[in-house]
């Protein structure tokens, strides 16, 4: 193996363990992000010398915790002073009792879910929850998710390290919740991991649709959350989790299908079904069955079950858009928005004509609350082209080309706009 393969091991070792190793020293820490991070990153410089030279450990987990952790400890006795040398002490006897009394990462309790509702407490910002919930559980560096929401690496640092330095200010526990306060706080959790997706899935801004990394890190996350769920005895399967981790493979399934070689927009009902990922389907389908029988219904079931009629259908043209409207009015009904109504409206006029869409598009409140989102006015396009309204649908395909800032997006309505208005 060469020096350049041994470095990508490395590199994808740590990101896939990151979060367990990090939760495990910060358990041990007291919270303390920054000083668990710090060994990690010790950690990592570390392999980078020995493994080209010894091989990938047998245990790669174990093998850097325990390197982070004597890291964590050596800083400790360097940096002691009397100021914190009590505070020291404390964090270098539980990292010492962690290590005697656990030689094996398979023996480690796992405290990633004491993690993940910490990153997502309701204290911290939405933003500042997302980025943390990446940094410490995705394993994404901080140059990686300023990229990925289009911020500056510098904004994106100090929003970590308030995110970190409130955390320890306003004392809040790295634990998981009372079980009075799990069902709240899961909502909280789960509508993190769907941004997450939701910003991968259709990036808002920049040159492709798509950020496949960031699909792939809340998956991941959402899969890590409903494993430990399951494996905590003292909670149990919650529906609207495997209910969001089904929805996330369902439309992450189409992912090959969704742009063609040169990157542009294919829309749904024009995408080979032959692309669409059938294994991933076919466990997003499971899971989704698994939710509905617990028997507690909720919008993210919801979402998952209209994204598997979609997958179910041989065709566009044998999808069942009635029930796909029905399951609009349900979901509707649970989380009332002007952007379920739209979605609402869309399938009605698969079903029934482009008409009866517009008809629900075209009311007051409606145009009121979505008259600066893009995609009201690129769906009220297509209807209108759909139904033969060429100079309405080029006004609104207009409309939505204003308000859109994704290029791919962009040249997606311009060449609608074109065909409309020649």
């Amino acid at each position: 193996m060469t020096r350049t393969e041994t470095s990508r091991v490395i590199e994808d070792t740590f990101r896939a363990e990151a979060g367990r190793v990090l939760a495990t020293l910060i358990s041990g820490l007291d919270g303390d992000f920054e000083l668990a991070e710090d060994g990690l990153q010790d950690a990592l410089v570390m392999a980078l010398q020995r493994w080209p030279q010894d091989g990938t450990p047998h245990n790669p987990a174990a093998w850097i915790t325990t390197t982070a952790r004597n890291k964590i400890i050596d800083r400790l006795r360097r940096n002691r002073t009397l100021a914190r040398k009590t505070e020291q002490l404390v964090h270098e006897v539980r990292l010492q009792q962690q290590s005697e009394s656990e030689a094996e990462m398979d023996n480690i309790p796992d405290e990633r879910l004491k993690l993940i509702f910490t990153c997502c407490h309701p204290a911290l910002s939405i933003e500042a929850q997302i980025a943390l919930t990446l940094r410490t559980l995705g394993g994404l560096s901080t140059n990686e998710i300023a990229a990925a929401f289009m911020t500056p690496v510098p904004t994106m640092a100090q929003r970590l390290v308030r995110a970190k330095q409130k955390i320890r200010s306003a004392g809040i526990p790295f634990r998981v919740p009372p079980s009075s306060l799990i069902h709240e706080r899961l909502a909280t959790v789960s509508t993190i991991l769907y941004l997450i997706f939701n910003a991968g899935y259709t990036a808002v801004e920049g040159e492709s649709l798509l950020r496949t990394d960031l699909c792939s890190e809340a998956i991941h996350l959402t899969e890590v959350l409903a494993m430990l769920l399951t494996e905590n005895n003292a909670l149990q399967e919650d529906p609207e989790v495997l209910g969001l981790l089904a929805l996330m493979l369902l439309h992450d399934a189409r992912r090959d299908a969704r742009v063609n070689d040169a990157g542009q927009i294919i829309l749904l009902e024009a995408q080979d079904r032959t692309q669409w990922n059938r294994s991933q389907i076919a466990a997003g389908m499971g899971i989704l069955e698994r939710a509905l029988a617990l028997g507690h219904p909720g919008p993210y079931q919801i979402q998952a079950a209209i994204s598997a009629l979609h997958a179910e259908a041989p065709s566009s043209a044998q999808t069942d858009w009635r029930q796909i409207a029905l399951l609009y009015a349900a979901l509707y009904e649970m989380q009332p928005s002007p952007v379920v109504e739209l979605n609402r409206a869309v399938a009605i006029a698969m079903a029934y004509g482009p008409r009866r869409g517009l008809a629900l598009l075209d009311a007051a409140e409606l145009i009121d609350a979505l008259s600066g989102y893009y995609l009201f006015h690129a769906a009220r396009a297509d209807l209108l082209r759909r139904d033969g309204q060429r100079s309405p649908a080029a006004d609104a395909y207009r409309r939505a080309l204003s308000l859109t800032q994704n290029v791919v997006e962009r040249q997606y309505l311009s060449q609608r706009l074109k065909e409309v208005s020649g």
